[in-house]
């Protein structure tokens, strides 16, 4: 079949880990256009989709394939728009793109959208926000002196908060710096103290941004809630709307805008995180792809499904984006698990998660035998409680209530010390 015989549009969508599974695509493209995915099998997260993948729709296998052979095979399935919701996939997307002639992220734009160090270069040359980062090299005494402490050391690339680790002291820099996983380099940041009293004392000391680009306009879809982190940077959830004052709100929307402007993004969708700090707001990462786990609790909270934007974004469509409107607060809670690494033995609780008052549902993967790290931040997570309240006060005793009644069981690794 030709592309000029086609009534529907076709995307290409580039799978791996990340914000949206190929049924959330499939679901997001009815009545709009045709999918086909793209899959690098040798990659862990589209490998782990190749079932899913191969039974629901076209699939176009690139695994081992050179750059251009790869090109090729899309042009040849005529494909009308590329897109990617994974991080992993942001930079290939961009030059499969480049290669076809179709919008999105210019290539020479991923490494300010990936480099956690680009990034902070560039916001600091345009003036939008100077934050101290170094590479951590052979030698991180010389970090350690530009950046100081407190800081965060964290890999370079890298999505999730995997790795992650606060340290307040040299002493406590010098031994992360010492402990860091092969083949992965890392940098060390300024660290973004919050502020407890801008959202809330219960709340998390920071929010997100989501918005869309056309190539012509910017629209700003929602400042998204958190949930406190657990330590050291390991997100426990989200809700909509987020607690801020009108005031407060205003600046996170005028900071991203400027951080957009100074990265010079102008496809796409973007999610930018930022700390709520008693000086301001402060970016802490422009990511140039969907929010991970945004898609879900947007779409319950207001009906706006932002994997169908994309979609819509990669045609060059210009998406009707109605303004959020909230009743109640909807939230997304994490069931996260002590700062340990070991082996979950048991889970008491879960039974009783979904007696709780307006709980909706709730999402585990918490089976006995599970290897838990601290170290693969957010993704350690042992589930999802999904549901709504009728105000903030009232999903504050709600989120408690989460956390008493879910109880983990982890057993340190064998030979581990006491």
């Amino acid at each position: 079949m030709t592309g000029h015989a086609r009534k529907a549009p076709r995307v290409a969508v580039v799978h791996d880990f990340g914000s949206a599974t190929p049924n959330d695509v499939l679901a997001a493209a009815h009545r709009l256009c045709d999918v086909l995915f793209v899959a690098d099998f040798d990659r862990p997260g589209a490998a782990a989709a190749r079932p899913s993948m191969l039974a629901l729709a076209e699939v176009v296998d690139v695994t081992g394939r050179d750059p251009e052979e790869r090109v090729r095979l899309l042009r040849e399935a005529g494909v009308d728009g590329i897109v990617t919701y994974s991080e992993y996939q942001l930079a290939e997307t961009a030059r499969l793109a480049r290669g076809l002639g179709l919008p999105h992220h210019d290539p020479d734009l991923v490494p300010a959208l990936v480099d956690k160090l680009v990034q902070r270069r560039i916001l600091a040359e345009a003036g939008v926000q100077a934050t101290r980062c170094a590479v951590i090299g052979d030698d991180p005494a010389q970090a350690l002196d530009l950046v100081g402490v407190p800081a965060v050391i964290k890999p370079r690339i890298g999505a999730g908060s995997t790795h992650t680790t606060r340290v307040d002291s040299a002493e406590e820099f010098l031994d992360a710096a010492a402990v860091r996983p092969d083949g992965i380099e890392f940098v060390a940041e300024q660290m973004l103290e919050g502020d407890p009293a801008v959202a809330g004392e219960f709340w998390g000391d920071y929010v997100s941004v989501e918005s869309v680009h056309t190539g012509s306009t910017s629209r700003q879809v929602c400042v998204t809630g958190k949930f406190a982190l657990a330590e050291p940077f390991r997100e426990t959830g989200m809700l909509l709307p987020a607690t801020l004052t009108e005031e407060a709100a205003a600046e996170v929307l005028a900071l991203e805008a400027a951080a957009v402007r100074a990265l010079g993004i102008r496809h796409g969708i973007t999610h930018t995180e930022i700390k709520l700090t008693a000086g301001g707001p402060r970016i802490i990462e422009v990511n140039g792809r969907l929010g991970g786990y945004v898609p879900e609790i947007l779409r319950r909270a207001t009906g706006i499904n932002l994997v169908r934007t994309a979609l819509e974004v990669a045609l060059g469509k210009e998406p009707r984006i109605p303004a959020a409107r909230h009743r109640g607060v909807t939230y997304q809670f994490f069931l996260t698990p002590p700062a340990v690494a070991g082996t979950l033995t048991s889970v008491d609780g879960v039974a009783e998660l979904a007696e709780l008052p307006g709980v909706r549902n709730v999402e585990t993967h918490a089976e006995p035998g599970r290897l838990v790290d601290w170290r693969e931040g957010t993704q350690s997570h042992l589930g999802v409680v999904f549901g709504s309240a009728p105000d903030h006060a009232t999903l504050r005793k709600v989120a408690e209530s989460i956390t008493a009644t879910f109880r983990p069981v982890i057993a340190p690794p064998v030979g581990a010390g006491a």
